[in-house]
């Protein structure tokens, strides 16, 4: 008793005297801190600083309150955005011929450029004040997401003015000379802005660009004036053939010291007019056979005024900060808002397409192989339309939230690109023959467009989404390098001392936890529902915790070395970004009434991101350096195993038995889609199909109880079908005629374009011509 009393007395020591806890204890730990912490470039520093921490804390911190969940305020649009909708979007959706934009006139037609000005396509995230709409970020994305479903040339024109570019930049930093001069002409379509980041050596390494402007002075307008000397070659500029006012990210250097004591002032951002002396308007890119305008621009020696420094000259330096906050903003919009629109497109042709093309005497729907891809898809498509929604809601909250929106980037990419396969794969034959019949081709073409720009995806995956989260997100991490950096030791040792304990604490209450639930299978935890989805909660509850104690025992172990091991880390950002996914479907199954219909598409999509925890983690686990390590976690973690499956084959048949026949869940799950008004476009062929196929089934059947019972021959075409049974009076005239119009729908919907010889060769001689 005497030995115990005497440990407990120099714990209580050790720990609860400041100055004999921070001489044995903090000082030595602190030391050792400082040499494992990954090194920073400024560019990273500034990128970690950047953007807010929302949700993804919550899912950090090992005990997410899923109250806070279902009190975020649903994303809706206004009367106003609803309107714009209903009236200006289908206007121009009717003006669109994505075939002939595409592979014809390799642009937008004339009449479609004034329209899209002239209605304030470009000014949806300008203010009212300005002459813009000042639409919600909700708004752009359902816009953007409707658009694309109909043509992605018109999508991209239209979101990248209100993305990334002069628009936002100014509306946050722009100094009111700026804001005054700009906004109101690129409101009204007068103006169309691009912005030059990348350039031939500097594509991920945005700290890298080789581009410079130099403070001097020179002539400007007949006046001597302080400005800035500036050479740039910049490539993959979306919009800049046909921009007048190019927004320019440069490294600033000023040797003279004429702005102050610094000579490197770093990444900086300007607006320039394209007319201005000196800006080169370079070749045209053709990116993926899409029609959008991207190309490049140069400039060699070209002097502007210091003023046309974004924000001013105080700015100077301050760019890759600006250009990251907005990032994250637009990133969470744009692709999400592209990646949703090509669910929704997919999801509804294909189960009309599997319903209406038919082999073996039974539609293509109704063989296993083919529903398995469906449900894919179908299940998918929920998930993007979920992300979606609750991504743009967080950035109408006036929130900036970078790892949330790098997980929406990432991962809806790569859905659509999962999806479009499968829909690929179902349409067969179809999918792979381009021509105006073709809704598939163009947005297969423009996948590996979004999985590429706003940050590459394997940059996204491996070095943003945990290389930001792990720190952003985490309770003190971000902190204890704050800590680290102060200049002043002692006050450095003091913050890091209160942070130390604190984080001890929340180590060992992981650890315990974590073993708990493993032992439990988390079926104490708490849910914020009864009922089906009461389970899931319970489950991402455990996985957060598990994320917690995993993300504190990699830092703690492989420190700096954490940033280098790009597959490890990536697999816990797999971790938080599939905890997010799941999040962001059950608000969205709360969000919309809890709709019983909905409930095998939750059942898949939550399902099959705790799968993919579980794969993650199992990686993690194989893969960590240090064995002993590795399988502590693991018994910690996952004492019986790792159980998470994929869903069953019963749910992947009721999302098909969904996505088969005319529902109200089909047209909630694709209400962005497309449409064509009559059987002349090739989407609105494909429904009128699928419905008259359905109308016509008491008939069919009638004609299949007619084979059965001797009175009609089998294995012969429809047609001759519906001619015997109609000489044989087993259908009347009227029955006759609604199978035979059915039926030419039918044909007419499966069959592919094809072009009389010379058409094609004709055609392409002739936009070389236009070129």
């Amino acid at each position: 008793m005497l030995f115990l009393l005497i440990i407990v007395a120099i714990l209580v020591v050790l720990l609860g005297v400041t100055s004999v806890r921070r001489s044995v204890i903090t000082k030595p730990v602190f030391a050792i801190f400082k040499k494992i912490l990954p090194p920073l470039s400024d560019t990273e520093r500034e990128a970690m600083e950047a953007g807010d921490v929302w949700w993804d804390g919550e899912l950090f911190k090992g005990k997410p309150d899923w109250q806070k969940l279902h009190a975020i305020p649903k994303a809706e649009l206004s009367a106003a955005e609803q309107a714009f909708m209903d009236n200006q979007v289908e206007t121009l959706l009717t003006m669109l011929d994505d075939y002939k934009i595409v592979q014809e006139q390799r642009d937008l037609p004339l009449d479609v450029w004034n329209y899209i000005k002239r209605e304030g396509f470009f000014a949806m995230i300008i203010p009212k004040s300005y002459g813009g709409l000042e639409f919600s970020a909700i708004a752009n994305s359902t816009i953007v997401s409707r658009i694309a479903t109909r043509s992605l040339t018109a999508a991209v024109t239209i979101m990248v003015p209100n993305s990334l570019g002069p628009g936002e930049l100014l509306m946050h930093y722009g100094t009111d000379e700026q804001k005054n001069r700009w906004l109101p002409t690129l409101a009204n379509g007068t103006d169309v802005p691009c912005f030059a980041l990348t350039g031939p050596e500097a594509g991920s390494d945005a700290g890298g660009i080789p581009d410079s402007g130099v403070v001097c002075k020179g002539q400007f307008e007949g006046k001597e004036v302080l400005g800035i000397r500036l050479n740039w070659d910049k490539r993959y500029i979306t919009l800049a053939p046909v921009a007048t006012v190019l927004g320019l990210a440069f490294k600033m250097y000023d040797p003279d010291k004429l702005l102050g004591d610094k000579e490197e002032l770093g990444i900086t951002c300007a607006l320039i007019p394209t007319s201005h002396p000196g800006v080169q308007i370079g070749d045209r890119h053709f990116p993926m056979n899409m029609a959008f305008m991207n190309g490049t621009t140069a400039g060699k020696d070209v002097f502007i005024p210091i003023e046309w420094i974004i924000g001013g000259p105080s700015y100077a330096g301050r760019g890759w900060r600006m250009l990251v906050e907005c990032l994250s903003a637009g990133r969470g919009i744009s692709l999400p808002a592209l990646a949703t629109a090509t669910g929704h497109l997919a999801t509804r042709m294909t189960g009309a397409y599997g319903y209406v093309r038919q082999q073996f005497g039974m539609s293509i729907g109704k063989f296993e192989g083919v529903q398995e891809g469906l449900a894919r898809i179908g299940g998918l498509t929920y998930t993007l339309e979920a992300m979606r929604v609750m991504t743009a809601g967080a950035i109408d909250l006036k929130l900036s939230p970078s790892v949330v929106t790098a997980i929406a980037k990432y991962h809806m990419t790569e859905m659509s690109r999962v999806l479009l396969n499968d829909a690929f794969d179902i349409h067969a034959g179809k999918a792979i023959q381009c021509g105006p019949m073709n809704y598939l081709a163009h947005g297969y073409m423009g996948v590996p467009i979004s999985i590429t720009v706003e940050g590459a995806n394997i940059l996204t995956r491996n070095l943003m989404i945990f290389g930001q989260g792990a720190t952003r997100c985490h309770p003190y991490v971000l902190a204890e390098l704050e800590a680290a950096a102060n200049p002043n030791a002692e006050e450095g040792l003091a913050q890091f001392d209160k942070l130390l304990m604190a984080h001890v604490g929340f180590a060992i209450g992981n650890t315990f936890s974590a073993l708990w639930q493993g032992l439990t299978a988390g079926a104490f935890n708490g849910a914020p529902v009864s009922g089906d989805t009461a389970r899931y909660y319970k489950q991402l509850s455990r996985m957060s915790r598990a994320l917690a104690l995993s993300a504190d025992i990699s830092m703690l172990m492989l420190g700096g070395d954490l940033k280098r091991k790009e597959m490890l880390s990536a697999r816990l950002g797999d971790v938080l970004s599939q905890l997010y996914i799941a999040s962001a479907i059950l608000k969205f199954y709360e969000d919309n009434g809890r709709q019983q219909a909905d409930l095998p598409f939750v059942h898949y999509s939550v399902q099959r991101a705790l799968y993919e925890i579980g794969k993650a983690f199992d990686g993690f686990f194989a893969n960590f350096p240090n064995r002993i390590v590795a399988r502590t976690i693991r018994t910690l973690v996952f004492p019986f195993g790792i159980g998470y499956k994929m869903p069953t084959d019963d749910v992947a048949q009721q999302i098909c038995e969904a996505l088969s026949k005319p529902s109200v869940v089909r047209d909630r799950l694709t209400h962005l889609c497309y449409v064509g008004a009559d059987e002349n476009d090739a989407t609105g062929l494909m429904e009128s199909a699928f419905v008259a196929m359905h109308n016509a089934q008491p008939l069919l059947k009638k004609l299949a109880q007619a084979q059965k019972a001797g009175q009609l021959p089998r294995k012969q075409p429809l047609v001759d079908t519906i001619k015997h049974a109609l000489a044989a009076g087993i259908i009347t005239f009227e029955e006759a005629a609604t199978l035979e119009h059915m039926n030419k729908l039918r044909f007419k919907a499966i069959s592919v374009d094809s072009f009389k010889p010379g058409v094609l060769e004709s055609l392409s001689v002739a936009t070389r011509k236009a070129a």
